[in-house]
Protein backbone atom coordinates (compact mmCIF):
# COMPACT_ATOMS: atom_id res chain seq x y z
CA UNK A 1 0.00 0.00 0.00
CA UNK A 2 1.51 3.23 -0.98
CA UNK A 3 1.07 6.56 0.68
CA UNK A 4 0.50 8.99 -1.47
CA UNK A 5 1.37 12.85 -0.09
CA UNK A 6 -1.41 15.31 -0.56
CA UNK A 7 -0.75 18.84 -2.25
CA UNK A 8 -0.77 21.32 0.92
CA UNK A 9 -3.85 23.79 -0.08
CA UNK A 10 -2.95 27.32 1.45
CA UNK A 11 -6.24 29.92 2.44
CA UNK A 12 -6.01 33.51 1.59
CA UNK A 13 -4.48 34.37 4.69
CA UNK A 14 -1.86 31.61 4.70
CA UNK A 15 -0.58 32.77 0.99
CA UNK A 16 0.19 36.51 2.24
CA UNK A 17 1.84 35.57 5.48
CA UNK A 18 3.82 33.06 3.13
CA UNK A 19 4.05 35.78 0.91
CA UNK A 20 4.52 38.44 3.09
CA UNK A 21 2.23 40.83 1.33
CA UNK A 22 -1.15 42.19 2.53
CA UNK A 23 -4.29 39.44 1.95
CA UNK A 24 -5.69 42.56 -0.24
CA UNK A 25 -2.82 42.52 -2.78
CA UNK A 26 -2.98 38.50 -3.09
CA UNK A 27 -7.11 38.48 -3.79
CA UNK A 28 -6.49 40.73 -6.69
CA UNK A 29 -3.69 39.53 -7.76
CA UNK A 30 -5.49 36.03 -8.00
CA UNK A 31 -8.34 37.73 -8.97
CA UNK A 32 -6.34 39.35 -12.12
CA UNK A 33 -4.82 35.88 -12.94
CA UNK A 34 -1.52 36.86 -12.07
CA UNK A 35 -0.90 34.28 -8.99
CA UNK A 36 -2.02 30.88 -9.14
CA UNK A 37 -5.08 30.25 -7.11
CA UNK A 38 -8.68 29.11 -7.48
CA UNK A 39 -11.91 30.75 -5.87
CA UNK A 40 -14.11 28.27 -4.21
CA UNK A 41 -17.35 30.19 -4.25
CA UNK A 42 -16.52 33.18 -1.97
CA UNK A 43 -13.12 31.87 -0.50
CA UNK A 44 -9.53 31.82 -2.29
CA UNK A 45 -7.50 28.13 -2.25
CA UNK A 46 -3.55 28.26 -3.46
CA UNK A 47 -1.49 24.72 -3.90
CA UNK A 48 2.00 25.51 -2.40
CA UNK A 49 3.53 23.49 -4.87
CA UNK A 50 1.84 26.30 -7.66
CA UNK A 51 3.06 29.19 -5.54
CA UNK A 52 6.80 27.81 -5.05
CA UNK A 53 6.93 27.20 -9.19
CA UNK A 54 5.15 30.90 -9.85
CA UNK A 55 7.62 32.34 -7.74
CA UNK A 56 10.80 30.54 -8.68
CA UNK A 57 9.51 31.11 -12.45
CA UNK A 58 8.27 34.64 -12.10
CA UNK A 59 10.57 37.51 -13.45
CA UNK A 60 12.17 38.80 -10.21
CA UNK A 61 11.80 42.61 -11.03
CA UNK A 62 8.53 42.30 -11.94
CA UNK A 63 7.76 40.75 -8.09
CA UNK A 64 9.91 43.69 -6.55
CA UNK A 65 7.59 46.36 -8.51
CA UNK A 66 4.14 44.78 -7.41
CA UNK A 67 5.56 44.40 -3.64
CA UNK A 68 6.57 47.72 -3.83
CA UNK A 69 2.74 48.60 -5.04
CA UNK A 70 1.36 47.41 -1.91
CA UNK A 71 3.42 49.92 -0.40
CA UNK A 72 2.45 53.04 -2.52
CA UNK A 73 0.32 54.18 0.32
CA UNK A 74 2.62 53.98 2.85
CA UNK A 75 3.08 57.61 3.85
CA UNK A 76 6.78 56.95 5.09
CA UNK A 77 7.42 55.93 1.60
CA UNK A 78 8.75 59.42 0.03
CA UNK A 79 10.85 59.88 2.79
CA UNK A 80 12.12 56.50 2.87
CA UNK A 81 13.06 56.83 -0.54
CA UNK A 82 15.04 60.43 0.00
CA UNK A 83 16.89 58.86 2.42
CA UNK A 84 18.38 56.02 0.65
CA UNK A 85 19.10 58.27 -1.92
CA UNK A 86 21.33 60.42 0.39
CA UNK A 87 22.86 57.72 1.90
CA UNK A 88 23.93 56.40 -1.60
CA UNK A 89 24.67 59.90 -3.05
CA UNK A 90 22.98 59.93 -5.92
CA UNK A 91 20.38 62.09 -7.63
CA UNK A 92 16.73 60.32 -6.87
CA UNK A 93 16.04 61.22 -10.52
CA UNK A 94 19.03 61.22 -13.75
CA UNK A 95 19.82 64.45 -14.80
CA UNK A 96 22.09 63.13 -17.48
CA UNK A 97 21.14 63.82 -21.09
CA UNK A 98 20.18 60.58 -23.39
CA UNK A 99 23.38 59.62 -25.58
Amino acid sequence: MSHRVKPQVLTLEEVAAYLRLPSETIARQAAQGQIPGRKIEDAWRFLKAAIDEWLRSHDGRMLLLQQAGALADDEMLPELRKSIYELRERAEIDSSPDI
